[in-house]
């Protein structure tokens, strides 16, 4: 086999795993429970959860997987022992990436109200922000925002916005697979990551600017991540996404949460969903928050 088909193929199933995005489980490692909301498509029940978690428990048990994200960044609990070397500041690495989803991923600071627990694949579950909005803000705006199948955006909703780094050489670009490189296929890998709530006030936050990127110090970096936001919560992890409720991310991630959340402008996200560099037109799905004390790092 010729060596650029070889390398593509690499990069293709590196990909594939890293953005977390597959639903396909690996023969045998479905639920039931998973199967029967495949037939049904009805909203997951407490029980499909809990059989899920339980699912990851058991597809992990014993392989040595490190500490996994998203988590309760409140609680310092955590029982995984497996390290790895930290990630450099962000400040010193290349923003590669930059997407965002529909409830905070993580729980914890200002966002703590559960949003339910959605269909099973990680729409319209996850974490809420739990203070409180006027209501001017949350007025209804008279387009669809980042509609998707699985729905649009609404004033009053919630979002995790993830900015995505890499130790390797690169720009940033669509998926996650903009953060690796020819030359370094396994690079360190850091996200900042940042609550929004959408309002419906064109005197908040414009997500042109919060997305804006350029070069500073000789990297590429996200010039205007919320600075007031609270210190960031530090934890080893891993990448995110429903594509594994039931099973674990094989990679390494330093993680840096902020606790508190901003008031962004709902129709600059909308603009940018029309067009961006990162191809991001609608919200990512959420990961089930990992609970397991086996499977999530102690915060120090």
């Amino acid at each position: 086999m010729k060596k650029e088909i070889i390398s593509s193929l690499v990069a293709f199933v590196a990909l594939s795993v890293l953005t977390g995005c597959v639903h396909t489980q690996p023969h045998g490692t479905h639920t039931a429970a998973t199967q029967e909301h495949h037939s049904t498509h009805h909203m997951a029940t407490d029980s499909m959860i809990k059989e899920q978690r339980a699912m990851l428990s058991h597809n992990t048990e014993g392989k040595g997987f490190g500490p996994q994200a998203p988590r309760d960044i409140d609680s310092k609990m955590g029982k995984n022992t497996i390290t790895f070397g930290i990630a450099p500041e962000y400040s010193k690495m290349n923003l590669c990436n930059i997407h965002f989803h529909k409830n905070a991923e993580h729980k914890g600071g200002e966002f703590t109200k559960y949003a339910g627990n959605g269909d099973g694949h990680g729409y319209q579950s996850g974490y809420k922000y739990s203070g409180s909005l006027t209501a001017s803000e949350l007025l209804a705006t008279d387009h669809n925002i980042c509609s998707s199948a699985h729905g649009a955006l609404s004033s009053g909703d919630t979002i995790e916005v993830h900015y995505v780094y890499s130790t390797a050489k690169v720009n940033p670009g669509p998926t996650l697979g903009s953060c690796l490189s020819e030359s370094i296929k396994n690079p360190q890998l850091r996200v900042e990551a940042q609550v929004f709530v959408l309002v419906n006030d064109k005197n908040a936050l414009d997500f042109a600017d919060l997305t804006k990127y350029g070069v500073k110090n000789g990297v590429n970096q996200a010039l205007n991540i919320p600075s007031n936001t609270g210190k960031p919560v530090s934890y080893t992890g891993s990448t995110t996404g429903p594509g594994y409720n039931e099973k674990a991310s094989p990679f390494q991630v330093s993680w840096g949460v902020r606790p508190k959340v901003a008031k962004v402008n709902i129709d600059t996200v909308g603009q940018w969903c029309k067009g961006n560099v990162f191809k991001e037109d609608h919200a990512h799905g959420v990961r089930n928050l990992v609970t397991n004390p086996d499977l999530i790092s102690p915060i120090k």
